[in-house]
């Protein structure tokens, strides 16, 4: 019965077929199985894999993209591929939790904030090394604080996502008052 059941499989999955062999129902299902698979798979492995992400999080994405569609399209095995599908995915929580629980792993997998503002001042060095421009940083600048002048700011950084924080002054907080 088991054999039964196992050449069935094989059968409507297309298993041990040539990729062009495969036909359109069987890539359907190979489609839908590895979808569920990945959601599986993904949802077992972080809540943060999918938000906001950093590089780290990203490379890992392409790669199960690839891995994973090389099981719909017939180029790889099918089991194998989903394996190594949960294997990219138990390394990628693998590192995260050692990056969690050391001080160093961290910066090596995620990268590390940069400095972009300091004390008012624009830190050159910083827009060099994030590749950022005088008009990226006004742009956050404006967006985040409705002002446009860097000296009000007290820090600012480009984060690990490429995103840029900024931090007024206090003085920039201040309240228009009644005259």
């Amino acid at each position: 019965m088991l054999e039964t059941i196992s050449h069935m499989i094989q059968a409507l999955l297309g298993l041990g077929s040539e990729a062009e062999d495969l036909t359109t129902a069987q890539m359907a299902l190979r489609t839908i199985i590895i979808y569920i698979a990945a959601l599986v798979i993904i949802r077992l492995a972080s809540r943060r894999f999918l938000s906001k992400a950093s590089a780290f999080d990203v490379v890992v994405g392409i790669m199960l993209g690839s891995i994973m569609s090389r099981a719909i399209n017939g180029s790889a095995a099918f089991w194998p591929t989903i394996a190594a599908s949960a294997i990219l995915i138990g390394m990628h929580w693998a590192f995260a939790e050692l990056a969690y629980k050391t001080g160093w792993f961290g910066p090596i997998v995620k990268g590390d904030r940069i400095v972009l503002i300091k004390d008012g001042e624009i830190q050159r060095r910083g827009m060099h090394q994030a590749s950022i421009t005088r008009d990226d940083l006004s742009e956050a600048i404006r967006l985040q604080t409705r002002q446009t002048d860097p000296s009000r700011i007290r820090l600012a950084y480009m984060e690990r996502s490429d995103d840029i924080s900024v931090i007024p002054t206090s003085r920039s907080h201040a309240f228009w008052k009644w005259p």
